[in-house]
């Protein structure tokens, strides 16, 4: 018997109050699917999921089922940046999770359609799945179109640096502004957005090649729908999250991953999403399995084109074809088969020659934007994990996007205590080459982890800096952020962590090849790693114990149970 027959039978009311809901007397013997979303009109990838949801409940409807419409609405990272919006950003991604989880239990279903587009709610909603662990087919809101001459918004940031700058005029600053997102969906580059949507595809949760549709496109409607009707035969059958997402799976991700230089800010979702299904996944996972990985994706930030153009050369199924040899082909999917059936199927039946017609329109081809396995970009893989004294517990760096001079580079130390001051002094130029600028208190429990997007932007947008400079910081990153930037430093400084007691002009070793991270000298001046410490000793015990300025509210909560962002920052 169906879960929600059974509660039926303890919840006399639950047929009266669906019936005032205008359900019908035959609704109420139905598979019951929870058709979840994060919409809202608090961005553009989530102001379209209405329409999609009521698509997957018309879907669920047509296979004998009944949707339920249920709503999380999430929060837009870029319209957090800049103000201290941007520290409720990850917070914001366990409570949607906590949200759902009470959706979905409070009154009980059979199976799930979930729906979202973006950095924290696809996450979110995934962490969700694996903590209810019901029948559940994920549905991505897809990306956003270019704008003029292919303007996408992570550009945004150059820009607005540009103009402090003075280097462009207002003029042209809110020409960029105010076409750089022509439509709805996630914003149209590899960022957290768009990698996370291919991740939910990786995992096996999503109908094969329909992450990161473009949101304008008739087929993401089309794969909503059949998502619906896929969910009722999934709850039919019994099948739940956790008899598809193993070990295997995330391993399958993280190739992916690799291939597609994807967002570091996957190296906390990925782990906090296992960590719901009862699955150890460690950021060192990251680190072995990037390592000799074929880097193959020439989508922006990294690469030339915006993120709509994935799609057309064939998506994630492409993707996977190419590094196919290095997948779990066995691992099971919503379809009810394989991986490998699936990659199958999609070759008989027209998928890639329906990529083509819409590649065909852009004068590319399919090369230009995924490689072939034999031709990559880079060969290593696009995140590194870092350890020494100054990250006893490690720090990420999205190497492939970081000058090839600065994967090796020793630096001086210019420690902040906050991003507002790290910024005006780049802008100012206090900043100069060879400096490392160190950005502290920044994770998760000091002030819930945001990013450094401004901060990188300006560092990545002027020539000087972007290839002499590092930024070092224990909170993270955007997606689109590039150039040479470490992040996820752990222990954090509001933890007590070796980021707390650098001082002005330590000198700082970068050795991404060796994987090293470290102070080698005082003051200026080499030292051995025994002086080093004898100094970090002396320093730890003048450090005025940290105290959090949140003292009431969500941020408090987080920022005093966040675990470290090496183990995927999710709060207890």
């Amino acid at each position: 018997m169906l879960k929600s027959q059974e509660v039926r039978k303890l919840a006399p009311e639950m047929d009266p109050l669906r019936m005032g809901m205008g359900w019908k007397e035959e609704d109420l013997t139905k598979p019951q699917i929870l058709i979840e979303s994060t919409y809202g009109q608090s961005h553009p990838g989530s102001a379209h999921l209405l329409n999609l949801a009521q698509k997957a409940s018309r879907g669920a409807y047509e296979a004998g089922g009944k949707g339920a419409l249920y709503f999380a609405t999430d929060i837009c990272d870029g319209m957090a940046q800049g103000h201290d919006g941007i520290n409720y950003s990850l917070p914001s991604r366990d409570i949607i999770a906590d949200l759902v989880e009470i959706h979905a239990n409070a009154t009980t279903f059979d199976g799930g359609v979930f729906l979202a587009s973006c950095d924290k709610s696809v996450p979110a909603l995934l962490m969700a799945i694996g903590r209810i662990n019901i029948p559940a087919v994920f549905v991505t809101g897809g990306v956003m179109d270019a704008g003029p001459d292919l303007l996408t918004l992570e550009q945004i940031g150059k820009y607005s640096a540009m103009y402090e700058r003075g280097e462009i005029t207002e003029e042209q600053f809110t020409y960029y502004k105010h076409h750089a997102c022509p439509s709805c969906g996630a914003c149209s580059f590899m960022g957290t957005a768009s990698t996370m949507q291919i991740m939910a595809e990786s995992l096996g949760l999503m109908l094969p090649g329909t992450a990161l549709m473009p949101a304008t496109c008739e087929d993401l409607s089309v794969a909503a729908e059949e998502a619906g009707k896929t969910a009722v035969a999934l709850a039919k059958k019994g099948m739940k999250a956790s008899d598809i997402v193993t070990l295997k799976s995330f391993e399958n991700a993280i190739m992916v991953h690799a291939a597609i230089s994807g967002s570091t800010n996957t190296l906390m979702h990925l782990p906090a999403i296992a960590h719901e299904f009862g699955i150890p996944l460690d950021a060192d996972t990251f680190d072995r399995m990037h390592r000799g990985a074929h880097y193959l994706l020439n989508i922006r930030p990294a690469g030339e084109w915006p993120a709509q153009y994935f799609y057309y050369a064939g998506g994630v199924p492409r993707i996977m074809e190419e590094i196919k040899d290095h997948l779990h082909l066995d691992v099971m999917t919503v379809t009810g088969k394989t991986l490998g059936e699936n990659l199958e199927d999609l070759k008989k039946n027209g998928f890639y020659e329906k990529c083509d017609t819409y590649l065909n329109k852009t004068g590319l081809k399919r090369t230009d934007i995924i490689r072939s396995f034999d031709d990559p970009i880079g060969t290593n893989g696009a995140i590194a994990i870092l350890r020494g004294n100054i990250a006893p517990d490690g720090a990420v760096v999205k190497h492939s996007a970081v000058p090839k001079e600065m994967h090796k580079a020793l630096l001086k130390a210019r420690p902040f205590n906050c991003e507002e001051d790290a910024i005006h002094a780049i802008l100012t130029h206090q900043i100069q080459p060879g400096d490392a600028v160190i950005i502290r208190y920044e994770g998760p429990r000091g002030s819930g982890m945001p990013e450094m997007f401004y901060t990188t932007e300006a560092i990545s947008s002027d020539p000087e800096l972007s290839a002499s400079i590092a930024l070092l910081t224990d909170g993270r990153f955007s997606g689109a952020s590039k150039g040479p930037a470490i992040g996820h430093i752990s222990p954090e400084a509001a933890q007590g962590g070796p980021i707390a007691l650098i001082e002005e002009n330590d000198l700082i070793e970068i050795d991404i090849p060796q994987r090293i991270l470290r102070v080698v000298g005082i003051n200026g001046k080499k030292c051995s790693e025994e002086e080093v410490q004898r100094v970090f000793n002396e320093r730890r015990k003048a450090l005025p114990p940290f105290k959090s300025r949140y003292t009431h509210g969500v941020l408090k909560r987080f920022t005093q149970t966040a675990h470290s962002p090496m183990q995927g920052g999710y709060m207890d």
